[in-house]
């Protein structure tokens, strides 16, 4: 994964333009919000990455907390979000300490894909820990294994054409095929699971695996799990 933080804490150009990524991060944000179970829950985003929208989640929640491995996207949540006495940044180290059974949902979006299988495990033992006997963990943005890149492509140009974006998520491509995610995609690559490896996964790791309906932002090629502790 630490290739991976640190692309991520580069000057990277995976958003094709600001529009791209304020709605990206709008989406995602009010997507979660359809897996809040009430409105005194206590919320943890693993990973979560910009995350320029979180105070959608935080207004209807007692508390939400956002981990993130990368240090500079880390200070960026902190200063955003300081002056907002419901949302907590914290690295991903620091979950370690955290209370057991604390949490009430634990959100993964888009973060299985960048580890291995061990850290994955590991990740997953860690949440079980921290959530609550009845609590909830959504995995999203799980990538099966026979998707090629031209359908994350295809959903993207989908994506812009919807919200005004479309030349620059076609010009983004271009770029992107020429940058360090590409290199990284090619050479790391993504960790992939069909549904029955997902399914093992979870199940060996203290929860049970149930296909949500839809994905987590706008991609539908890939898929979203609601998963219960067990």
């Amino acid at each position: 994964m630490r290739e991976w933080i640190d692309w991520y804490d580069s000057d990277h150009s995976i958003y094709v333009s600001a529009r791209h990524r304020d709605v990206h991060f709008r989406r995602v944000a009010t997507d979660i919000l359809e897996f809040v179970p009430h409105s005194e829950a206590i919320v943890l985003d693993y990973s979560c990455g910009e995350a320029l929208h979180a105070d959608v989640i935080a207004a209807r929640v007692a508390k939400l907390m956002l981990a993130e491995p990368a240090a500079g996207v880390r200070a960026r949540l902190a200063a955003r979000y300081a002056g907002n006495p419901k949302i907590e940044v914290r690295s991903l180290d620091e979950l370690e300490a955290l209370p057991k059974n604390s949490l009430d949902l634990a959100v993964m979006h888009s973060v299985a894909q960048y580890l291995t299988p061990t850290e994955l495990a590991a990740a997953l033992d860690l949440l079980r820990g921290l959530l609550k006997p009845h609590g909830q963990l959504v995995l999203g943005d799980i990538i099966a294994p026979d998707t090629i890149a031209a359908v994350d492509a295809a959903a993207l140009l989908r994506f812009g054409l919807a919200n005004g974006f479309f030349i620059a998520a076609f010009t983004g491509l271009v770029r992107t095929f020429f940058s360090d995610y590409w290199r990284l995609r090619s050479t790391i690559g993504l960790t992939r699971y069909d549904a029955h490896a997902m399914e093992t996964m979870l199940i060996a790791h203290g929860f049970s695996a149930e296909r949500a309906s839809r994905n987590i932002g706008h991609n539908q090629a890939r898929s979203t799990y609601r998963c219960k502790v067990h």
